[in-house]
């Protein structure tokens, strides 16, 4: 069996709605050549049939910024971290509001609110409660990345309004101690289930490029598929000077679109959102996200990176057959 019949043949498992082994996903993995175009054709049939045409577009606020207690190698906002980035404390309702309210003039129609640090003060807490209901009114949905919260305060969070909380994996667990030594990957996963737990939709998913193997990269997607998340973020690793990962080189653009399909194959059911690092890493192969399988992207800036402004991604959605 040529490596296209196998690809071909594993798309028509999933699309009949059956799981993949990790076996089954490393042979997608080893796609090359020519076989790497059979690999995006037909994760995006996979999209097709599980997703339809609709592409869901959010946007993030870095909240607050820096001053952040964990070692994570790849942020710019770690306490390991030499990054020249900007340092302030949580942004005031009278700033963030405006910021939504421009977010909603673009056609976005999410919106999340992420801080720095392992997780929120209990006033800082306080004070997003009270400006979630603020960005609903808006006709927002809105979310958060708050870190390693427990399921008391994501009910606080939701009973003020939130709608989904998004907390990546980041990783496989047997390399994320290679990125992260101040909390662990089972603390991720308790904050997930706690999310979980606490009725939120959920958004998780991890960082490629940072030096882990094929093997991690499924070994994460099938975590992911046993959490049951909504979302799953896409980020590909822009090596910042100053930060752990600085000497690591960009993923090559068809290894990066070959990571999309491959999960569109794992999550045929779940969003599958381009995130950052998309503009930096894929270059002239940006405008293929869709046809690898995706089916959402973060649009704007990001937390300490530049993106891309609405208007170009809803034009490249537009161009890909798709409607927001």
């Amino acid at each position: 069996m040529t490596r296209r019949t196998e690809i071909e043949s594993l798309e028509e498992k999933v699309s009949q709605s059956q799981v993949l082994s990790r076996d089954e996903a490393l042979v997608l993995a080893q796609a090359a050549g020519s076989d790497i175009f059979t690999l995006f054709a037909s994760a995006n049939k996979i999209r097709e049939h599980f997703r339809g045409n609709k592409a869901d577009v959010c946007s993030i606020i870095n909240a607050k910024s820096g001053a952040c207690s964990e070692d994570c190698s790849f942020c710019a906002q770690s306490s390991r971290s030499r990054a020249e980035i900007p340092v302030y404390p949580l942004l005031s309702k009278e700033t963030l509001i405006p910021k939504a309210v421009a977010i909603k003039e673009a056609g976005i129609k999410r919106f999340s609110l992420v801080t720095s640090g392992k997780n929120v003060s209990e006033r800082d807490l306080c004070e997003i409660s009270g400006i979630i209901p603020a960005i609903k009114k808006l006709g927002l949905s809105p979310c958060a990345s708050l870190g390693l919260l427990n399921k008391k305060e994501l009910e606080q969070l939701r009973d003020a309004g939130l709608d989904r909380y998004h907390h990546n994996l980041e990783t496989s667990a047997r390399f994320f101690p290679e990125i992260c030594s101040t909390h662990s990957y089972s603390d991720k996963i308790k904050a997930i289930e706690a999310a979980k737990s606490a009725g939120l939709s959920l958004c998780s998913g991890g960082i490629f490029g940072m030096g882990e193997t094929w093997e991690d990269r499924i070994d994460m997607a099938f975590a992911l598929k046993k959490l049951d998340v909504d979302s799953v973020p896409i980020n590909f690793l822009i090596p910042l000077k100053g930060t752990g990962f600085a000497d690591r080189n960009l993923l090559h653009p068809l290894e990066a679109l070959k990571i999309i399909s491959i999960y569109r194959f794992l999550l045929p059911e779940k969003q599958i959102r381009v995130c950052g690092g998309r503009l930096q890493v894929l270059g002239e192969f940006h405008s293929m996200i869709f046809f690898a399988g995706a089916d959402g992207m973060i649009t704007g800036n990001y937390l300490t990176t530049l993106g891309r402004s609405p208007r170009d991604d809803f034009r490249l959605i537009e161009q890909s057959g798709l409607v927001v």
